[in-house]
């Protein structure tokens, strides 16, 4: 009787292989889980400077379809055309600027690298004569498939 009940306390707890083998999935899965958060973040804030840009966008193709011209629409917060603040997805102390030519440039958007360097995000505008619609295209690092955005996100090729 007694050693029945000595079995039962020796089967309680875990060994130390059976702890060492827990440690090293833990291990296994979060070497292959957190490269991939990673980019899972930073194409998030890739996406979110697009959509961020969406309303300057709006206002500088319409601003063109009135005028004809870029000429009125490229200073922000004047007319039409709002400003772009600071954001997690638009950094920088002016995180957007508007060439004579409406082509859009952040220098620094909140989407990285690995290394931690910031992609830049350029829209330069193409119009077609007749055409009511503007298409935008995208430039920089920011068209990373990886990082950033994927191609056709965001008018990456």
């Amino acid at each position: 009787m007694k050693s029945m009940h000595m079995m039962k306390r020796a089967q309680r707890g875990f060994t130390l292989i059976e702890l060492m083998i827990v440690v090293a999935i833990i291990g296994i899965l979060a070497a292959i889980a957190l490269p991939q958060y990673s980019n899972y973040t930073s194409r998030t804030r890739a996406s979110g400077a697009a959509a961020e840009l969406e309303t300057l966008k709006s206002a500088i193709s319409e601003c063109y379809q009135t005028d004809g011209a870029f000429t009125n629409c490229v200073t922000q917060g004047t007319g039409p055309i709002p400003t772009v603040a600071t954001s997690k997805f638009l950094t920088g102390a002016t995180p957007v600027s508007v060439a004579a030519t409406g082509v859009i440039t952040v220098a620094t958007t909140g989407a990285t690298l690995n290394d931690g360097t910031a992609l830049s995000y350029v829209l330069t505008p193409t119009t077609t004569a007749g055409q009511a619609n503007m298409a935008w295209n995208a430039s920089g690092t920011i068209c990373n498939a990886t990082r950033g955005l994927k191609p056709g996100q965001g008018g990456c090729p």
